[in-house]
């Protein structure tokens, strides 16, 4: 190997290692863990936000992660992106004995079938409550509005344990 390839090879190693310490020193600053001056702003920041985590076989975090982003695409508006999401996430989530029963809610109630109103909660909360008979039940705490005159109800929602889909909504008592 002539010495001019070699050269060339260790210019351009030492170019990616020092692009790659400056990355390894940059990161944990933006990530609000390192200890430079930066890191007190960012820090503040990041006290604001929730570590989020899932494991795909726990059903109760289906149905957290269900009512999320379903809450999220009614939030984010009308229009045929967010009616598809909707149909999408219903048709994934839902056994379709649940898509019809929430059907069936819809057209007698005129209100939506998943989240049992006309609007849409500020908030969210999924507790797992029980199980037995091959189902799981999974308690969806919902917060309407912020302050001290916040509403809050409750929906039960059942798994199916072999399949994860939500077989059953229904109002808390």
């Amino acid at each position: 190997m002539s010495i001019r390839l070699r050269g060339r090879r260790g210019l351009i190693t030492a170019s990616a290692v020092t692009a790659l310490l400056s990355l390894a020193a940059v990161t944990p600053a933006l990530a609000g863990t390192g200890s430079s001056a930066g890191t007190a702003r960012t820090a503040t920041a990041a006290t604001a936000v929730t570590a989020s985590q899932g494991d795909p076989r726990d059903v109760t975090q289906r149905v957290a992660d269900f009512y999320g982003a379903y809450i999220d695409a009614v939030w984010d508006g009308e229009g045929p992106a967010a009616a598809a999401q909707l149909k999408a996430l219903r048709g994934f989530y839902l056994s379709a004995a649940a898509r019809k029963k929430v059907a069936a809610y819809e057209a007698r109630e005129h209100a939506d079938g998943i989240l049992f109103a006309q609007n849409v909660p500020v908030k969210w909360k999924v507790v797992y409550t029980g199980s037995g008979a091959g189902h799981a039940t999974s308690r969806v705490t919902l917060t309407w509005g912020d302050g001290s005159h916040a509403q809050v109800t409750s929906i039960d929602v059942l798994s199916d344990l072999r399949t994860r889909r939500i077989t059953e909504l229904r109002p808390a008592d």
